[in-house]
C-alpha cells in the first residue's frame, strides 16, 4: 500500500492545527436531503430533526461558552450511521473466546513486515521517546501496528457522525448504556469545543466508528492531553507525522504510569490446588505480590519471584482448549489503559516482539 495519506487537506488541517491551541480536527457530515419550498427539511437520518440532540447541542454551547448556534448547526449537520451501535454490543453470550484467533488477527506476516519498515524509518525517533518517556520502541510499534497497520488503515467514518450516533442512539441493550453514551457525549463535547477554537470547518476529518483518529487511534480526550508536536514542525499531525505518532503514544503511556525498565509479564504455572477464584477475582488490576502469589498456587520464574511490586493473573481463555496464564505487571495493566482488554495487550506486546526479531533488534 502507498504511504498513508490524510483524509482530507492536510495543508489546510496544518495550518489550523498549532500546539498553543492544542486543537483538534473534526468532522461532520455536509446536510443535505430534499428542500421544500419555503423552509429547509431535513434528511431523516440528520439531527438536525432531533429535539434531544438540539437541546443538548444548546446545553453544551452553555458550558462550554461556545456560539450557540454554531454547535446547533453542527450538530445538525450529524448524520446518524446506522450500522454503528451495532458495532458497540458485545459478543452474544456464551461465544468463547479464544487468544489464538484473536492473536491471529494482529499478528501476521503483513504486519510484521509493516512494522519492520516503520521501525527503520523511526530508529532515531523511537529512540528518542524511549529516553524522554521510558517507553520502549516495541510497545510504540505494537500500538501502532494494532490500531492501524501503521497509518494503512486509519478508519473511514466521519467523526462528527460517529460520535453523533454513539451520544445520541447508543444501543440500549448494552450492559453499560448509561455510562458509555456518557462517554461519548463528553468526547463529542471535546471534539466540538476544539474543532471551533481552532477554526477548523467540522466536516472533513475521518476515522473509527468509534471516533478515533489517527495513526494511534486517539479519542479527542486523549489527543488534548497526550497529542504532541514530537517532530517539532509546529504542529500536531497523528496522520500524516510518524514521529507526532511515536512521541504521543509514548507520552500517553507515561501519562498513564508507565514505568522505565519493568517487564510488561512473566510466566506463570499453576499448581493443581491453584485457588484461581481468588487469583482472578481482581481481573487485570496487579493486587498480589510475588509471594501471595505463590501461596495461591500461581509459580513464578526467578525473575518473577524478584519483581518488586503487585502483579495479576491474566487469563487468555483459548476456545475449548485449555487457557494461557500469564502474571502481568503494572506495566501490562497500563497498555490495557489504550484499550481495556488483556488480549489486545497481549497482541500489542507479541506484535512488537516479532517485529523486534525481525530486525535482529
Amino acid at each position: 500500500m502507498t504511504a498513508p495519506r490524510l483524509p482530507f487537506d492536510r495543508r489546510r488541517l496544518l495550518a489550523t492545527i498549532c500546539i498553543a491551541a492544542g486543537a483538534l480536527p473534526v468532522s461532520a457530515a455536509a446536510q443535505n436531503g430534499p428542500k421544500r419550498r419555503r423552509l429547509p427539511e431535513a434528511a431523516p437520518s440528520s439531527y438536525a430533526s432531533r429535539p434531544d440532540a438540539l437541546r443538548w447541542a444548546e446545553d453544551m454551547a452553555a458550558r462550554r461558552d461556545l456560539p450557540p448556534d454554531w454547535v446547533r448547526d453542527t450538530i445538525g449537520q450529524a448524520q446518524h450511521l446506522p450500522n454503528v451501535p451495532r458495532l458497540m454490543l458485545p459478543p452474544a453470550r456464551g461465544t468463547a473466546k479464544n487468544w489464538r484467533a484473536y492473536r491471529s488477527r494482529f499478528i501476521d506476516a503483513t504486519r510484521i513486515r509493516a512494522g519492520a519498515r516503520f521501525w527503520q524509518r523511526n530508529r532515531a525517533t523511537l529512540a528518542r521517546a524511549q529516553q524522554d518517556y521510558g517507553v520502549p520502541p516495541e510497545i510504540v510499534v505494537g500500538i501502532i501496528g494494532v490500531e492501524t497497520i501503521y497509518g494503512q488503515n486509519m478508519g473511514s467514518f466521519r467523526v462528527l457522525d460517529a460520535l453523533a450516533t454513539l451520544s445520541f442512539d447508543f444501543p440500549p441493550q448494552h450492559p453499560r448504556a448509561a455510562a458509555r453514551q456518557a462517554f461519548f457525549q463528553d468526547e463529542l463535547a471535546q471534539y466540538l469545543s476544539l474543532c471551533q477554537r481552532s477554526g477548523m470547518d467540522p466536516q472533513q476529518p475521518l476515522g473509527s466508528y468509534a471516533g478515533a483518529m489517527g495513526m494511534p487511534q486517539f479519542m479527542p480526550s486523549s489527543w488534548v492531553r497526550y497529542a504532541i508536536d514530537f517532530d517539532a514542525d509546529g504542529h500536531i499531525d497523528l496522520w500524516g507525522s510518524e514521529g507526532d505518532a511515536i512521541g504521543s503514544v509514548a507520552h500517553y503511556f507515561q501519562g498513564y504510569g508507565w514505568q522505565p525498565g519493568q517487564p510488561t509479564h512473566y510466566p506463570v504455572q499453576l499448581a493443581p490446588e491453584a485457588d484461581l477464584d481468588r487469583l482472578l477475582a481482581p481481573d487485570i488490576l496487579p493486587s498480589f505480590r510475588p509471594a501471595r502469589f505463590a501461596e495461591l498456587g500461581a509459580r513464578l520464574d526467578a525473575a518473577g519471584q524478584a519483581h518488586d511490586g503487585p502483579l495479576a493473573l491474566i487469563e487468555l481463555q483459548n476456545g475449548a482448549a485449555e487457557p494461557s496464564y500469564v502474571a502481568g505487571t503494572e506495566n501490562f495493566y497500563v497498555i490495557t489503559r489504550y484499550n481495556w482488554s488483556s488480549y489486545y495487550a497481549m497482541a500489542v506486546i507479541e506484535l512488537g516482539q516479532e517485529v523486534a526479531a525481525a530486525l535482529g533488534a
